[in-house]
């Protein structure tokens, strides 16, 4: 007697329903994902300025905006794609694929949120708006069309990072480096190409029920991202060397080993990338935030760099 072969509705049926007890709303807006957001604090850090309060409370206010906006979008992107992600073997469990938020009422509350955002950016600092509004527009045509694109979807996705950068630039009124740029861009294209190596990898072409995926091939994405993780990489060194410094300003006090401490930064830097880049080879870092929240050598290595970087900066 033979039996049918198990199809992928029946094999994505023994991943278990994740256990919460937010209400169906407040899910459909991904708050773990808001993590990200805490990229607003890079330029005031680099800059030397984030423990004035004044900045801080900008800070806060971009890191509010950009939760809601973000969230916007989530909201947006789960209700064109509800018949897609009842079909993945995870994203089916969320809360408007598993039909616990109506769409219309996705909609309704997207609207909510995006008014929100807008009206704190605006109130905030006038670019923080403006940088908002490109966020939407931008990751508006990407859910509608362009994660369909090869390429496209890879910058789309990482100008998301890029954005929430400048956007604490723009609201403390912070002059962004070509430096800071230049981390910043490669960093997310790094994190954004990892990423989808990560999910063909694991996966396969169908991962994700992403149709941009079958256009790419493992090596291709391999490229991209050890391409991205030299440039950012490289950048950083020569950031941490001297080019955080204008002309005329004095070189920064020496710290371990008669090295400053920003250069000493390179390290932890380096090996965070390392061990980063060792999950996404895995498969493991399909979803960039689970790797930061549970790697714990990750973590460590972090914790490190930023210590030596409150140290270059700050003493």
């Amino acid at each position: 007697m033979t039996t049918e072969p198990h199809s992928t509705a029946d094999q994505a049926d023994v991943v278990e329903r994740p256990k919460t007890y937010l209400p169906a709303a407040i899910r459909a807006m991904r708050p773990r994902q808001w993590v990200k957001n805490v990229l607003v604090l890079a330029a005031p850090l680099t800059a030397g300025r984030i423990f004035e309060l004044d900045v801080l409370w900008h800070v806060a206010l971009a890191f509010i905006s950009f939760s809601l906006i973000s969230a916007t979008i989530y909201l947006i992107n789960d209700a064109t794609d509800v018949a897609e992600d009842r079909l993945h073997p995870t994203k089916r469990f969320r809360p408007i694929a598993a039909g616990e938020l109506s769409v219309p009422a996705a909609y309704v509350l997207a609207a909510i949120t995006c008014a929100a955002a807008l009206t704190i950016g605006f109130f905030t600092a006038k670019m923080l708006g403006v940088v908002l509004v490109i966020y939407f527009v931008l990751q508006l045509a990407y859910t509608q069309f362009l994660k369909n694109q090869p390429i496209l979807d890879l910058a789309m996705v990482a100008s998301g990072f890029l954005l929430r950068m400048i956007a604490g630039g723009v609201a403390t009124h912070i002059q962004l480096s070509a430096w800071f740029l230049l981390v910043a861009a490669f960093g997310s294209l790094f994190m954004v190409a990892g990423k989808r190596y990560s999910e063909m990898h694991a996966l396969g072409a169908d991962a994700g029920t992403r149709k941009s995926l079958k256009a790419y091939t493992i090596t291709y994405l391999r490229f991209a991202w050890h391409l991205s993780a030299a440039i950012t990489l490289m950048s950083y060194c020569l950031w941490s060397i001297g080019g955080q410094l204008d002309p005329g300003q004095p070189a920064p006090a020496k710290g371990l080993f008669g090295l400053p401490w920003l250069v000493i930064s390179i390290i932890p830097l380096t090996i965070g990338l390392l061990q980063y880049a060792l999950e996404v080879d895995r498969g493991d870092a399909g979803e960039p935030e689970d790797v930061v929240l549970k790697h714990r050598a990750l973590q460590v290595s972090g914790l490190l760099w930023m210590v030596c970087l409150v140290l270059g900066i700050f003493f």
